[in-house]
């Protein structure tokens, strides 16, 4: 059964959700705190956890910060990278980029339609594997869309890249590459199609299937740490070159 962590501090908002979410057959476990959620994440409890529902405005915390937290909390294993999903009451099209930013794969403004949340849930879903029955037989559906039965590889000679859908791995010249769900997803999209200069609003295209082109200068923060971690791998290469007024292309040469 699909699990879902719920963590938001309104009763009401809270039920209904969960009246929602238990039509499709999805166990909730609702928290209505901050405190609680990482210790409930390195529970036994949490294991078969699939996607997080998290309050920005939470009585003990901010939402934000929490989601931080969870990204680069090593002790979580896999459930670091988890899909998150924000509920936000703040308009202000700053909090939703920092959302964004600081790893939420999507977010639903309050007022919301319940009906809404679980399609972006599904749309998640459907982008990063998380449950069987989204998945297309014994294929693997990867980050950039496409059908897949096994890694691909990538060679250029600016080095080889090398994906792996099942655990979501992208190496470069043997190391890997430690992103966010967006990160590799914009990485995957401009190894695709070498030199193609992609702008902002074909990239958040690539990354959501909501996407909110009010926010498509987001991906300048994305592709700034994908360059830090390329240059982990060796400082002395930037394989992605910025076209100024027009957007992002993978360097091969």
């Amino acid at each position: 059964m699909t699990h879902i962590l719920l963590v938001e501090d309104d009763p009401a908002i809270a039920m209904s959700l969960k009246v929602t979410c238990k039509r499709e057959g999805w166990q909730i476990t609702w928290l209505d705190n901050a405190s609680g959620v990482l210790p409930f994440l390195k529970s036994d409890q949490a294991q078969d956890l699939s996607a997080i529902i998290l309050d920005v405005g939470l009585p003990d915390g901010d939402g934000l910060s929490l989601c931080q937290q969870i990204r680069h909390d090593s002790e979580l294993g896999s459930l670091k990278d988890i899909p998150i999903i924000f509920l936000t009451a703040r308009s202000d099209e700053v909090d939703r980029i920092l959302g964004l930013e600081m790893g939420g794969d999507d977010y639903c403004a309050k007022p919301f339609s319940p009906r809404e949340l679980v399609a972006r849930l599904k749309a998640v879903w459907r982008r990063e594997q998380l449950s069987s029955q989204y998945k297309e037989s014994d294929k693997t559906i990867d980050d950039a869309g496409l059908v897949s039965q096994s890694p691909v590889s990538y060679t250029y000679s600016s080095g080889d890249w090398h994906y792996q859908p099942l655990n979501y791995s992208l190496t470069w010249d043997g190391q890997k590459l430690e992103l966010s769900n967006t990160e590799r997803k914009i990485l995957l999209a401009l190894l695709q199609a070498p030199n193609q200069v992609f702008s902002r609003e074909q990239l958040l295209n690539a990354v959501s299937d909501y996407p909110d082109h009010r926010l498509a200068r987001t991906i300048d923060s994305h592709i700034k740490s994908i360059r830090k971690q390329l240059a982990i791998v060796d400082p002395s290469r930037d394989v992605i070159y910025t076209h100024r007024g027009l957007g992002y292309a993978l360097c091969p040469a």
